[in-house]
Parts: structure tokens; C-alpha cells; sequence
């Protein structure tokens, strides 16, 4: 049996069928909430970590351009922080 997920997409709703071995997963992990739901939370904490993982690589790289000196890595950091509250 295949489970399909619906994700909300701008007009609608699409549906997509996920891979088998999240599909075994799923039926492995029976609740309380229907299968659709957990497949939703499964992706939903997936996308989190993807995201988490984005931010600290783009940080990362941000960082890697400021000197050791700690006044200058203090004020590159400060500008950072500026720059990002404006967006």
C-alpha cells in the first residue's frame, strides 16, 4: 500500500506518493494521529533540520571571513547582526 501526503501548494493541494522505505517507517510507527499526519510531522521536522543545517553552513561561511584579532571579530559580528535586522 502506498501513502500519498497532501501539502499545501500556493492555489491548492498536491499529493505526492513518499519512498518506500519512509512508507515502512510510517506503518512501523502506528499512533494516535492518522498516517497522513505523521508523514506531515516526519517532513515538517525534516525541513527544520534542512533549514538548521542551511543557517549554520551560510554562518559558517559568513564567519569565516572575520580575523582573529577579537576586537575585529566583535565589530564583524556587530555589523552582521545590523545588516541582518534590516532585512
Amino acid at each position: 500500500m502506498a501513502i500519498w501526503f497532501w501539502a499545501a501548494a500556493g492555489l491548492g493541494s498536491i499529493a505526492m506518493p513518499i519512498a518506500t522505505k519512509a512508507n515502512k517507517t510510517v506503518q512501523r510507527t502506528k499512533g494516535a494521529q492518522s498516517e497522513s499526519q505523521r508523514v506531515n510531522s516526519l517532513l515538517r521536522f525534516a525541513l527544520n533540520l534542512e533549514r538548521k543545517a542551511a543557517l549554520e553552513r551560510e554562518a559558517a561561511s559568513f564567519f569565516a571571513g572575520a580575523s582573529g584579532d577579537p576586537r575585529e571579530r566583535r565589530a564583524f559580528k556587530r555589523a552582521g547582526i545590523a545588516a541582518w535586522s534590516r532585512d
